[in-house]
């Protein structure tokens, strides 16, 4: 067996924080051993059905196994279920003629990892939070070879890589592409630009904070950009999408690269892979993390944050009022948002889906 003809399985769906670096490893896969064949595993209903597939990588499916978090019958009937996943996985496995798993978190990794584990499959790891899911929690203690997007991320055996990220993001060169992307996205080429993303499902305070400070940023000559996400319009008093003086509403841009290199100052919730795209280009940002969870997005952004590449305000803080007298001002300051810009870059990591391929041919030849 070389590294030419390899069967590489990857397991990992759900949410497009599991199923993004899992297309960035397939990809940068292709390219380190180019015979290789790869197959993705996922549940049935996940984003992965449609997205998996669009960027032509194989697609199987096994059914989605939940761990409850308190006693109920589903407690009851765990077991049996992960039982029958693990079972499902073997299948998969057993087909592929697997020569080594590859796992990004999510309900389908814990069965594959069990039944990879039961045939002496090596197992790679890449957890992309800072607090690790149960499954990569699980996983950590099968293999030595796991993988973090983040340094503070504690996890057995882990070595520090990045997030694995399109190619089109991790070698943007923000200043040559801006003229472009700024076209694309029907924006002014000379205005001080702000993007706003809640994620593809957008962010209800988001939304309503801007749409109450419009006129403002409008006055302020900024002109924004606002990614409401898929399904949401913002209306205005008349009950009308929104309208303003430099303002425009879209619900979903392809290519989150336009945006990176179109926007001088980017809104967004903290999720892990924004966090990490956005020091790799090196894009000004604050960071409005989800306030629900385990404050997870809140950890996502801390050192970004704490390096001076962005800033952080709670949900709860987040208002018209703070983008009046705080967002404004940094808005329209392009010597503080060049520093910020340097200082994110320095703490972006751009080769991590080759460093993850990397170790995936280092646990077969282990």
């Amino acid at each position: 067996m070389t590294s030419q003809n390899l069967s590489i399985v990857l397991a990992g769906g759900g949410t497009a924080g599991h199923i993004s670096p899992l297309l960035a490893i397939a990809a940068a896969l292709r390219s380190a051993a180019p015979g290789s064949r790869l197959l993705a595993v996922g549940t049935p209903a996940g984003m992965e059905t449609r997205l998996v597939p669009a960027a032509g990588v194989e697609l199987a499916t096994i059914d989605r196994v939940p761990f409850p978090r308190k006693p109920s019958l589903d407690l009851l009937k765990l077991p049996g279920r992960l039982a029958g996943a693990v079972r499902q996985s073997g299948r998969i496995l057993d087909e592929a003629s697997a020569d080594v798993l590859v796992g990004v978190g999510g309900y389908v990794c814990t069965p594959l990892y069990l039944a990879a584990r039961r045939r002496g499959i090596p197992i790679v790891i890449h957890e992309a939070n800072t607090r690790p899911g149960l499954a990569n929690r699980v996983g950590s203690f099968l293999t030595r070879h796991v993988a973090t997007a983040f340094d503070t991320t504690r996890l057995r055996h882990a070595r520090h890589v990045g997030m694995p990220m399109r190619t089109e993001i991790s070698g943007l060169d923000r200043d040559a592409a801006r003229g472009t992307a700024r076209e694309a996205l029907g924006l002014d080429a000379q205005k001080p630009t702000l993007i706003v993303t809640g994620g593809s499902s957008g962010a209800q305070s988001i939304n309503d904070a801007v749409a109450a400070a419009v006129q403002e940023l409008g006055a302020a000559g900024i002109q924004t950009l606002h990614i409401t996400g898929r399904g949401k319009t913002v209306k205005g008093p008349d009950g009308s999408p929104l309208t303003a003086d430099g303002y425009r509403q879209v619900e979903y841009v392809d290519g989150m690269e336009l945006v990176y290199a179109a926007a001088d100052l980017l809104l967004a919730r903290s999720g892990a892979a924004t966090v990490c795209e956005v020091a790799a280009v090196g894009v000004p940002a604050v960071f409005v993390p989800l306030p629900i969870g385990n404050g997870e997005q809140a950890l996502n952004a801390a050192g970004l944050v704490e390096t001076g590449g962005a800033l952080l305000v709670p949900d709860k803080d987040f208002t018209a009022q703070w983008i009046t007298g705080e967002l404004i001002p940094l808005a329209t300051d392009s010597g503080r948002l060049a520093t910020m810009a340097a200082k994110s870059r320095k703490l972006g990591i751009r080769n991590a889906d080759q460093r993850m391929a990397g170790l995936v041919l280092e646990a077969v030849s282990a």
